[in-house]
């Protein structure tokens, strides 16, 4: 007999990343405990870019290298699902048009002016950032990439909160919208918040301090374009989690980079 819990994290891992994990229900409970395990996912894939990262580093690459490293794995480990769903994202919203063709528009296999200046941007800022922190060290680098990928992931836990509709009837996010109780969203918030500020506590107090506060930066990022999509498409699509994981990613590493 299998758990809740365990459909909920076959769930999250199956739909999230491209390790080979067979999603046995596709139903309204089970993405609603994939989207709570969906910070799980980002262990996942923040743990092997960390240690890409830090392996190169250590193996003296330089932190320019270690910093592609880990901002290449997460795109590998997701056969760059969140990043096709960024650059749609960003083409839908940079169209003009109105709600019902700035859909078609998202569904088109080809990338827009939009999706690929977006794109590049969101990449050399991500590159920028862990490349910086790997000049302070292996340990500031491999931490961030995870906190990042936590932190994205996270975004998409308080996406599917309840009361966020989905654009269509149909694909991941009418699957996942809305399943969430806003309770359960803002507990798994303060869990993934705790455990990062606790990650960040190896640099001492600042640190904890530092990195709680990049997961706030990073999901504070992820709700603007997520209100932003939501008036636009009049709701959520598997693109828009694309681009609020990306975001919230990129948002983080951010925050990790001043101060």
């Amino acid at each position: 007999m299998t758990s809740p819990n365990s459909h909920g994290i076959r769930f999250a891992i199956g739909t999230l990343t491209v390790l080979p994990v067979r999603v046995t229900r596709w139903d309204r409970e089970a993405a609603r405990a994939g989207m709570l395990c969906a910070p799980l996912a980002g262990l996942v894939v923040g743990v092997p870019a960390a240690v890409a990262g830090g392996l190169l580093l250590l193996s003296g690459s330089g932190p320019l290298l270690a910093a592609v490293a880990s901002a290449a794995v997460p795109a590998v480990l997701t056969r760059g699902l969140h990043l096709d769903g960024l650059a749609d994202t960003a083409d839908g919203l940079g169209s003009g048009r109105p709600a019902e063709d700035a859909l078609r528009i998202m569904k088109q296999s080809d990338i827009g002016p939009f999706g690929v200046i977006t794109l590049l941007f969101v990449l050399l800022a991500q590159v920028a950032v862990l490349q910086q922190l790997y000049a302070q060290g292996w340990a500031h680098g491999a931490v961030a990439a995870v906190v990042a990928g936590v932190t994205a992931r996270l975004g998409l836990t308080l996406a599917s909160r309840q009361g966020v509709p989905p654009a269509r009837p149909e694909g991941l996010g009418a699957a996942v919208a809305g399943t969430v109780p806003v309770p359960w969203a803002a507990g798994a918030a303060v869990l993934v918040l705790a455990a990062c500020a606790g990650a960040g506590a190896v640099f001492g107090g600042y640190g904890a301090l530092h990195h709680g506060l990049a997961v706030m930066g990073g999901l504070a990022g992820a709700q603007v374009v997520l209100r932003r999509c939501v008036r636009r498409f009049g709701g959520v699509t598997g693109d828009v989690f694309g681009a609020v994981a990306e975001v919230a990613a990129t948002g983080a590493l951010v925050v990790l980079a001043v101060g």
